[in-house]
C-alpha cells in the first residue's frame, strides 16, 4: 500500500452570530482545512490543520503533500520526522506543524481503516468508553449585555446537560470581568464545574490579581492568563495562585511544550492535536507532561475531524493520577456555531448528559459527508 494522492479543501462558512474575545477578534465566518489523503487501493483518511486554512493548505501542497507520495501510510512516524526535519529550518512552530498534524491524523485514520480498529486501539488503547465534555462558550457578542448573556448561555448549557463550562474573561477592567463569573456560577449553581479563559490579555501582575479574586468562585482553571510566549511569568502565576493555570494551545511539538513542563509553568498543558503535532506527537507531549506530573488537557477548536481525533487522543490518556475515584478527563467541545462541527459527520458527534462516547469504528470512526465539502469549499 502507497499513498497516491493529497488533497487539501479550504472550507468557510458565515456566522450568523459574530463573536469575539479578550484579543478583539471578531468571528464573522467559521474556516477549517481538511486533509484528504488517499492510498492506492483506495482506502482515504481525513485529517484537519489548526488555524489560516490557506496558509495550511499551501504549506502541503507546496512543501509537504509531495513528500509523502509513494509512501507506506503505515510509516507514519517515519514520515512525521522527515517532514518536520525536511521544514525545520523554517517551521518548527506554527503553521508548519499544523499543516504536519492533518497529514498525521489523515494517516491514523487510514491505518485504521485498514486494520479494521478505532485508532485509540492503535495508541495504545482506551482506558475508557466515554468521556467527559465541557462546554467552551460565553463569548462576547453584545457589549452592552455581556453579563445577561452569558448568564443566559450557561444556563442553556446546563439543561443540555452539560457539567462543565469553560467562559471567556478580559473586558479590560477585573470588576467587569469578576462581575460576569459570579453571575454565571450562581446561575449554574456550585455543581457545575466552570473554568474561565483569558486569551493571554493580562500582564502577570494583572493576572495574579484576578486570579486571586476569582478562587472564590470556585473555579476549575484559570486558562491562557498571559502570553504564551512568557515561561517565567507563567511560573509566577502559577507559584502564586491556588487554583490550577492552564495553557499551550499555541504551542507546537514535544521541544516547545518541554520547557513550560519541566519548570511546571503551568499545571494542566493543552496541546491541540490539529496545531502541535497531530496524534504522533501529542502522545509525546502527554507522555512528557505525565513524567512531571502535569495534567494534560487538549484545546479543541474545529471541525468534526478535529473533534474525532481528539477523542481517540482522550480516550488513549491514563488517568491524571491513577487513583479509585479519578477525575474524569475533560473534552473540550465548543458550541459556537460551526457547521463543520455539526455537519461534515454523516452522524454527528453529540454529547448526552455532559458525556460523549468514543468513536468504535475504524479509523476515526466517522464518515465525511462530501456534500458539505461541495457547498462550503473556497476555490
Amino acid at each position: 500500500m502507497k499513498i497516491k494522492k493529497v488533497t487539501c479543501h479550504w472550507l468557510s462558512a458565515p456566522v450568523e452570530r459574530p463573536f469575539t474575545s479578550s484579543r478583539g477578534w471578531l468571528y464573522t465566518t467559521r474556516n477549517t482545512c481538511l486533509v484528504e489523503i488517499e492510498t492506492d487501493d483506495g482506502v482515504v483518511g481525513w485529517g484537519e490543520c489548526y488555524g489560516p486554512s490557506a496558509v495550511a493548505r499551501s504549506f502541503i501542497e507546496t512543501q509537504l503533500g509531495s513528500q509523502i507520495i509513494g509512501r507506506d501510510p503505515f510509516d507514519v512516524e517515519v514520515i512525521w520526522e522527515h517532514l518536520y526535519n525536511r521544514i525545520k529550518d523554517y517551521g518548527q512552530t506554527g503553521m508548519a506543524i499544523a499543516a504536519i498534524s492533518g497529514i498525521d491524523i489523515a494517516l491514523w485514520d487510514i491505518i485504521g481503516k485498514v486494520c479494521g480498529k478505532p485508532v485509540h486501539k492503535l495508541i495504545g488503547g482506551a482506558f475508557r468508553s466515554e468521556v467527559q465534555a465541557y462546554a467552551t462558550g460565553l463569548y462576547f457578542i453584545d457589549m452592552d449585555k455581556v453579563i445577561e448573556e452569558s448568564v443566559e448561555e450557561a444556563e442553556k448549557f446546563v439543561a443540555e446537560g452539560f457539567r462543565a463550562i469553560k467562559m471567556k474573561i478580559g473586558l479590560g477592567s477585573h470588576k467587569k470581568d469578576i462581575q460576569r463569573v459570579a453571575a454565571v456560577r450562581e446561575a449554574i449553581g456550585p455543581d457545575v464545574r466552570l473554568m474561565v479563559d483569558a486569551n493571554h490579555c493580562y500582564s502577570v501582575p494583572n493576572a495574579i490579581r484576578l486570579g486571586r479574586m476569582l478562587e472564590e468562585f470556585d473555579i476549575d482553571w484559570f486558562e491562557e492568563p498571559i502570553s504564551p510566549e512568557d515561561v517565567d511569568g507563567y511560573v509566577e502565576v502559577t507559584r502564586a495562585l491556588d487554583m490550577a493555570v492552564a495553557g499551550g494551545e499555541n504551542d507546537f511539538t514535544r521541544w516547545g511544550f518541554r520547557d513550560k513542563i519541566v519548570r511546571k509553568a503551568m499545571d494542566i498543558v493543552q496541546p491541540d492535536v490539529c496545531a502541535a503535532g497531530g496524534l504522533t506527537e501529542c502522545k509525546k507531549i502527554a507522555a512528557l507532561a505525565a513524567t512531571h506530573g502535569v495534567e494534560c488537557v487538549p484545546h479543541a477548536w474545529g471541525s468534526a475531524v478535529g473533534l474525532s481525533a481528539t477523542i481517540h487522543f482522550l480516550a488513549s490518556l491514563p488517568d491524571q493520577p491513577p487513583c479509585l475515584m479519578p477525575q474524569p478527563v475533560l473534552l473540550e467541545f465548543e458550541q459556537e456555531e460551526n457547521p463543520f462541527r455539526d455537519f461534515l459527520a454523516v452522524d454527528p458527534i453529540v454529547q448526552t448528559g455532559g458525556v460523549v462516547p468514543v468513536p468504535q469504528g475504524p479509523g476515526l470512526g466517522i464518515e465525511i459527508d462530501r456534500e458539505i465539502i461541495a457547498k462550503y469549499r473556497v476555490a
